[in-house]
């Protein structure tokens, strides 16, 4: 059940970040540049966010191994795919062969590239961090 919580908490910070910057991207700069540049412009920072939500899923568990972490990752990724399909259907897009066909193929191939990492980071992390006080531990580990 942890790992299904820290899954949750890993989507939702990065889900959170990508929602956030829509409201940067679409009405200033896909006007702008257009699609293509604008996701692009968008991945690096993603990529941040990505690194940083890992590393804290991987702070606040200490104690686990790749396989939770990369169970978390894989958990993240289902709910990740499944809220960016229930975006792509209530914007009006009827079918997933449609929302594929939608996507650049330039950018949407980086963005396939980006679940890949976003899947797999969790487990990239040392498994022997330092616990985060913020996760209700105290004190350093031994």
């Amino acid at each position: 059940m942890n790992v299904l919580k820290a899954g949750l908490v890993y989507f939702l910070l990065v889900f959170g970040a990508g929602f956030a910057l829509a409201f940067v991207r679409v009405p200033f700069l896909v006007p702008r540049w257009g699609t293509r540049t604008a996701e692009l412009l968008e991945m690096p920072v993603m990529l941040a966010v990505t690194v940083w939500a890992s590393w804290r899923l991987a702070r606040r568990h200490p104690g686990w191994g790749r396989l939770p972490r990369l169970l978390a990752g894989a958990f993240a990724l289902a709910l990740l795919i499944t809220a960016e399909l229930l975006v792509a259907y209530a914007l009006g897009l009827r079918s997933l062969a449609e929302y594929v066909a939608s996507r650049d193929p330039v950018s949407g191939g980086v963005y396939l590239a980006s679940l890949l990492v976003f899947a797999l980071a969790p487990a990239c992390w040392n498994g022997h961090a330092k616990p985060d006080k913020s996760a209700g531990q105290q004190g350093a580990m031994p």
